[in-house]
């Protein structure tokens, strides 16, 4: 039985009365991104649909089915062999595929077969995306959007975690897209997901929201690191978020650099090489000196010039093109980034908009 689309946001949800979600595609296909919660079962892998592929386009399709279906069978019949033999009659399986349900199928006649009440996905990964795009477009619309705005060091994603654990609602675009969103906020050990991947990421966090609560979220550019963030959620930010600035002392600010990027003192060459993407904003003998004060060690120095001459310049420019709400934006000085400073700043941002909101 094939379920509908407008259900796959309950599949996502696990309110669809499903008791496994099967992505059947192949490895790469997964891996850039599939259904929340999905576990992968291919019916091809990567080597085999490129294969079958092949003799598709250059011989014929009949050729390319008859060679797909003996790999099918063989790949079908593991999947059974090291996974099934548990699973009571009764277990719900939901199958899917990129679209045109012949792989999906292939292992879904086989589970009916077995006496599985098995369902497939109408559309496959495909329809699950378009589903995803009409949500990005669709549900920043509705938000009330709380923009924490303020200086490179200044703690505003610190404050957001301590807003979180105190019962707000956060959306932490850079924990989505694993990057602290400068050209030194590769997060070490966690590579960005795909495009696909962070948006599905993205629809799930967006979805998991109350419109009728306040949302705070961190002030960014377009882009996170290689990931662009939709169209419909930057200009919800910039033209309808309430910005809050926060602000920190100077010395505290190099503080929390310090401890935020203490990996790179550990490789100050690569400290060093992403610097060099800085050129041609900088200019080389600008970059060459935060590039000799990391190799010697003063990390607080380099800090600091780099705060000075090229993050607080380019931070103001930017918010004063886009966000024309911060000039009369209420100011939060931090008292220090450590976490009870920063669960009562987290009580007096709960406070102001509070008040805010009887004010209306």
């Amino acid at each position: 039985m094939a379920i509908a689309l407008v259900e796959a946001r309950a599949v996502a949800d696990g309110e669809a009365g499903i008791d496994a979600v099967i992505d059947v595609r192949s490895p790469a296909e997964f891996a850039e991104d599939h259904l929340p919660g999905a576990v992968n079962w291919p019916v091809l892998d990567d080597r085999e649909r490129r294969v079958v592929g092949t003799l598709y386009k250059q011989v014929s399709p009949h050729e390319a089915r008859k060679v797909g279906a003996a790999m099918v069978a063989r790949r079908i019949a593991d999947h059974l062999e090291r996974w099934v033999a548990d699973w009571p009659r009764d277990w719900r399986p939901l199958v899917y595929c990129w679209r045109g349900g012949q792989r999906s199928g292939s292992l879904a006649w086989f589970l009916d077969q077995i006496g599985f009440r098995t369902q497939q996905l109408r559309g496959g990964y495909k329809a699950f995306r378009s589903v995803v795009r009409a949500d990005l477009d669709r549900l920043p619309a509705a938000l009330s959007l709380h923009v924490l705005t303020g200086r490179t060091g200044s703690g505003k994603t610190r404050l957001l975690h301590a807003l979180h654990a105190a019962g707000a609602q956060v959306l932490d675009l850079e924990a989505l897209a694993c990057h602290r969103g400068s050209v030194l906020g590769a997060v070490p050990g966690a590579p960005q997901p795909s495009q696909k991947g962070f948006e599905t990421r993205l629809w799930q966090a967006l979805r998991s929201l109350d419109p009728a609560r306040p949302v705070f979220v961190e002030s960014e550019s377009r882009k996170i690191g290689a990931l662009h963030l939709p169209d419909a959620l930057i200009a919800r930010m910039r033209e309808h978020g309430r910005c809050i600035e926060v602000e920190l002392a100077l010395d505290g600010r190099i503080a929390l650099l310090l401890e935020e990027y203490a990996f790179f003192t550990r490789d100050a060459e690569q400290f060093c090489r992403r610097l060099a993407a800085l050129v041609p904003l900088a200019g080389h003998a600008t970059v060459q000196r935060w590039q000799a004060l990391a190799r010697a060690g003063r990390w607080a120095e380099a800090f600091a010039d780099l705060m000075e001459h090229h993050y607080d310049p380019l931070y103001e420019r930017s918010m004063a093109r886009h966000f024309a709400g911060r000039a009369a934006a209420p100011r939060l000085t931090l008292r220090g980034h450590d976490a009870p400073a920063l669960a009562a700043a987290a009580r007096d941002v709960l406070d102001l908009v509070a008040r805010g909101d009887r004010s209306r």
